[in-house]
């Protein structure tokens, strides 16, 4: 190789792993974003909850952008071959459509019991009270189409894997999880497993 040539592919090297630098760096600063508009609200519903509230996210057109981007760039990146956004009720409405949108693909909502029409399939799963009941329209899924879960928290991990079995019975592929906020203490992760689960903010 002529010297010529071996400062070429030093050029190029260092082009890209600049380039890897400042996506690093974007992805950081939008995380901050995010993370800065996650606000905590003690002792609610009750005492001794810390309550994370994303509803600043919505109002800021920015801090919205920052959470869709992150997602979809995951997206892109792991799981090139997703076939829909699956949402969970309520607040996984929010965020899946517009990434389903970016993706070129579709969404698929998954309801609490009795508020789909027509026919449809329902798991039950424990609340910390009680049980609840999670369905969808027996037409959404298709046998074999890869999907996306996303909501916004783990917390126990309940309702993301009423959300799983629910696929199961259609038996669509689950390629993994997606939320804004993890609350690591309560395992969450750990009832989901095989499925992964990709998280924004961790705590």
């Amino acid at each position: 190789m002529e010297e010529g040539d071996k400062g070429v592919f030093a050029h190029h090297r260092e082009e890209k792993e600049e380039g890897a630098f400042t996506m690093a760096a974007g992805r950081e600063a939008k995380l901050q974003l995010v993370q800065r508009h996650v606000r905590a609200f003690p002792d609610f519903p009750k005492k001794g909850i810390v309550f994370r509230d994303i509803c600043p996210i919505l109002k800021d057109a920015a801090a919205l952008k920052a959470v869709i981007d992150l997602f979809e760039e995951h997206v892109r990146n792991n799981h090139q071959h997703v076939d829909l956004i699956v949402g969970l009720d309520a607040r996984g409405f929010l965020f899946g459509p517009l990434l389903a949108q970016r993706l070129g693909i579709g969404f698929v909502p998954v309801r609490k019991k009795g508020k789909l029409p027509g026919a449809t399939v329902s798991v039950s799963y424990d609340l910390e009270y009680g049980k609840a009941e999670a369905e969808i329209q027996e037409d959404a899924v298709a046998p074999g189409q890869k999907v996306l879960l996303i909501d916004d928290l783990l917390a126990t991990g309940g309702t993301l894997y009423a959300a799983s079995e629910l696929m199961r019975k259609q038996q669509a592929e689950v390629l993994g999880c997606m939320v804004v906020i993890e609350l690591k203490e309560l395992n969450g992760t750990d009832k989901l497993k095989p499925h992964r689960v990709f998280s924004l903010i961790q705590y």
